[in-house]
């Protein structure tokens, strides 16, 4: 009887304000795409708080509007209105960020991006980012039928990637990161880049927290990361 092959040690990555210093174009251009389509009640605090979660998920959790056409132009004008963004700031890796995923490949890690962004993103994320030799495997919201704080997105990203859960973590800046990676039974590494403070990261589930990109690298020998290998 022939046994299974080995699965591999890995990092699944969040990449808007884990990877990619984005969060705050997502939030202006959201805010706008909700006045453009007459909802002027929807307060920039709010619209930060859901950044992580799918499109759709976040026009219905502000608006309360469960009508797929309204909830379309909503999703229509923040794609419109976050080009405009990138326009104005090209988004960039966030400081370390390169550094740390290159140290993860390096170290023996399967390097996954798991975003809650569409595969139509990957096509500007993947330059943007500028680490693409080092990252094994994508796994985007549009190949679930639930994001993230679900945990299929990771279920299929560790299944896809041939991952061993017990020797795989999930970094991110959101509580939906933590919580989807908690669900996947995967221990969460929380970066508070994205906006998101560490207690609230803390209170998630997140195993331990770091201030961003280079603060986890500079103390790799303190984290989870160091001991998958």
């Amino acid at each position: 009887m022939t046994s299974p092959a080995p699965r591999h040690p890995g990092v699944l990555f969040d990449v808007d304000g884990t990877l990619l210093d984005t969060n705050y174009q997502h939030v202006l251009a959201w805010a706008l795409a909700f006045r453009d389509a007459g909802y002027d009640a929807v307060d920039l605090a709010a619209v930060h708080r859901l950044i992580g979660r799918s499109s759709p998920e976040l026009v219905a959790e502000l608006i309360g509007e469960a009508d797929a056409p309204v909830i379309d132009e909503v999703v229509e004008g923040h794609s419109r209105r976050y080009e405009q963004m990138r326009e104005l700031l090209e988004p960039r890796i966030v400081t370390g960020g390169a550094e740390l995923v290159v140290r993860c490949a390096e170290s023996g890690l399967r390097v996954v991006l798991a975003t809650s962004a569409s595969e139509e993103d990957l096509k500007w994320m993947g330059p943007a980012l500028g680490v693409e030799a080092h990252v094994y495997g994508v796994t985007t919201a549009s190949h679930v039928e639930e994001s993230k704080p679900a945990p299929e997105l990771l279920e299929l990203a560790i299944e896809e990637n041939d991952l061993d859960p017990e020797r795989t973590v999930m970094v991110g800046d959101a509580v939906w990161d933590v919580l989807a990676g908690r669900r996947a039974g995967l221990r969460c590494i929380g970066v508070t880049s994205g906006g998101t403070g560490a207690g609230e990261l803390g209170d998630a589930g997140a195993d331990e927290v770091w201030a961003g990109a280079s603060d986890l690298l500079a103390h790799w020998d303190e984290s989870l990361l160091s001991r998958l290998t």
